[in-house]
């Protein structure tokens, strides 16, 4: 899958273009109708808002389009650990003062956090401990 072009600054899709990447995630690629049909919503979004939001997700370097017979087939240009990674590092500058340690540490305090992904947290943290030596 192409990246978003490196010249182009990529910024964090707005909650609309998220639904829109995840469907396109889910499917890899679709026409308007494919994505609208895709999208498990009831009732469906509406065609031309799809096609609006699509065109600028293509500006914003978040999707391209290529053409087939006479239909656009859209596929996207940024990967889901993509977004992930930004928005996580945009919530560590905006509420942790940049500090992803204050971050993980509210994660682990969280009373909602399972014994099983504490694990995970642990595994995951001596892992990176061993990659940084």
């Amino acid at each position: 899958m192409k990246k978003a072009p490196r010249s182009q600054k990529v910024v964090l899709p707005t909650p609309g273009e998220l639904r829109l990447l995840q469907i396109l995630w889910r499917i890899s690629a679709g026409t308007i109708e494919d994505i609208v049909n895709a999208s498990g919503e009831n009732p469906l979004p509406n065609y031309k808002t799809v096609q609006t939001l699509l065109r600028i997700m293509e500006r914003k370097g978040q999707v391209e389009h290529s053409q087939e017979g006479r239909a656009f087939v859209f596929r996207p240009l940024l990967e889901r650990h993509d977004v992930h990674r930004l928005s996580i590092r945009e919530t560590v500058t905006k509420y942790f003062t940049g500090s992803p340690t204050e971050l993980l540490v509210e994660l682990v305090r969280d009373e909602r956090i399972s014994p099983k992904e504490l694990r995970e947290l642990e595994t995951l943290i001596r892992n990176r401990r061993k990659e940084c030596r």
